[in-house]
């Protein structure tokens, strides 16, 4: 028989970096590591912020090819593959071979290499994971150490790979829900940019020989891309500080973020989305910490940062705190209606009482899970007449302006 061929360690490569430390200051140096990825993860370990762009392969050039970024849809996929191998009675670093090798991402088959040589080297799978905090959260290496100190890893493996499967469906589905406007909003603008900057000039010499005062409407047009055109430049780059401004403020502020949070709720219609996603989120990583054999109090950590929200983050961690002190879950829950639903409340207590707490709350996220279903499509069927209409109203009133002063020339003659 054949021998197998050994299978290299993961290639090693030098990166440069330039982050921003915790005064501000920025600092560079050198690393080498498997990935850009690796190397991101372990200086925000260190409490450095690397810069956009400034982790690059040491002598790769402006047309360098850069590696495909690994996606939560690649980890989740990971954790099923491992899981169905893991059942099927393949052992473990067979896996990470046939898993690896034939991984579309080879950003993702360069992780799976490592984790793998890591494990072959006599460490834990959830100690290879921890090492890689950029892919791997602190309730996957929970649930997988949880999984390896009770000899039912292909069990928890499973959950793993469920849990990770349903949260990146929701993920997809509320990054729906948000895009379509955002992006129709943004070919308006556009559309609009470009009518005013090139098409009413032309109009606008086009008048200047008709020797009759223009009608209001047009006039006002025309006055816009007059204005337009002398100031393109300070729009732009005036857009371009706003929109790096927020992504700042939502970056270094807490105060700023828990505001957007807190706003998040209360949005019609989109109100009902987040809070429909945030108990599902919490339904779900709770059922799953909970059938692992994870104690309540300790798991309480993780569900409250899979929350999504820092309103919901408070109040599951004061939640903890209840339950540390000796309060029910349910009984918890209950103090605070406003943001925990009576469904999810008395699916809790009947679990508690009947010993079945993680399958009532798989039901609960389950239930939730579905009505984010129902919001993104209630929400998507209600927003296209809104965006038609606004279309309708800024292209089509643009188009007027130009072709009133034709018409009513029209009617002189």
């Amino acid at each position: 028989m054949a021998k197998a061929k050994a299978l290299k360690k993961p290639k090693t490569e030098t990166y440069s970096w330039e982050c921003t430390n915790k005064k501000g200051q920025t600092v560079k140096g050198e690393m080498t590591a498997a990935s850009a990825d690796v190397v991101k993860a372990e200086l925000r370990k260190q409490g450095l912020t690397p810069k956009k762009g400034k982790v690059k392969k040491k002598g790769g050039g402006l047309f360098a090819p850069k590696e495909k970024p690994i996606t939560t849809k690649d980890i989740a996929v990971f954790s099923r593959q491992l899981a169905t191998m893991m059942k099927a009675g393949v052992p473990m670093v067979q896996a990470f071979d046939i898993v690896g090798q034939g991984h579309s991402n080879p950003t993702m088959g360069k992780l799976i290499m490592q984790i793998k040589a890591d494990v072959e080297a006599g460490g834990t799978l959830a100690n290879a994971l921890s090492q890689h905090p950029a892919y791997f959260d602190d309730l996957f290496v929970s649930l997988v150490d949880a999984g390896e100190q009770s000899g039912a890893l292909e069990t928890l493996l499973d959950k793993v790979a469920t849990y990770k499967e349903k949260t990146e469906a929701l993920r997809t589905k509320i990054k729906k829900a948000m895009t379509y406007p955002i992006i129709v909003l943004v070919v308006a603008v556009v559309v609009s940019a470009i009518l005013l900057i090139f098409v009413v000039p032309t109009f606008a010499e086009m008048f200047e020989g008709f020797g009759a005062e223009l009608p209001a409407f047009t006039l006002f047009v025309v006055g816009l891309s007059d204005w337009l055109v002398a100031n393109i430049w300070f729009v732009i780059f005036g857009i371009g500080g706003m929109v790096y401004g927020f992504k700042q403020a939502k970056i270094r502020s807490r105060a700023f973020r828990e505001f957007l949070d807190r706003l998040a709720l209360k949005l019609p219609a989109f109100g009902v989305l987040t809070v429909n996603s945030a108990i599902a989120r919490f339904a779900r990583t709770l059922a799953t910490m909970f059938a692992a054999g994870v104690p309540l109090v300790e798991a309480m950590v993780s569900v409250a940062g899979a929350s999504g929200n820092s309103v919901y983050q408070k109040a599951i961690l004061q939640v903890r705190d209840d339950i540390a002190a000796g309060t029910t879950l349910q009984a918890s829950l209950a103090q605070n209606k406003e943001l925990f639903p009576n469904m999810l409340i008395q699916m809790v207590g009947i679990g508690e009482e009947s010993g079945a707490l993680d399958e009532m709350l798989d039901k609960v996220a389950e239930y939730y899970e579905s009505a984010v279903d129902d919001a993104v499509d209630n929400l998507t069927a209600m927003m296209e007449p809104m965006i038609m209409s606004f279309l309708a109203v800024v292209i089509g009133g643009l188009v007027i302006a130009m072709y009133l002063p034709i018409f009513k020339m029209g009617e002189v003659v």
